[in-house]
């Protein structure tokens, strides 16, 4: 499903304009990258899930076709985890 797809289904069930519908999801998902990337903060939907912050350490790592080693620095990465109900809805 695209975000398109997702823009016209909800437009459909709740009768609002689509382009205003548009808006909430892009103005959602921004707050969303801002709350993970520039303020490090998680986000918890209940009944949903919860977009986190994980945290990778520097580690050394093989290039096996050119034979080297390269140093990959720590860093950190968006995760999602699904809430217990939402898993119990997919069984």
């Amino acid at each position: 499903m695209t975000k398109q797809e997702i823009i016209n289904r909800i437009s459909l069930q709740t009768g609002v304009p689509k382009k205003d519908v548009s808006t909430t999801i892009e103005a959602f998902m921004e707050e969303i990258r801002n709350s993970l990337s520039v303020s490090k903060e998680n986000i918890y939907l209940r009944g949903f899930g919860s977009f986190i912050v994980k945290h990778r350490a520097k580690k050394t790592a093989r290039n096996i076709s050119k034979n080297t080693t390269l140093v990959i620095d720590a860093h950190d990465f968006p995760a999602f985890k699904p809430a217990k109900s939402f898993i119990e809805k997919m069984k």
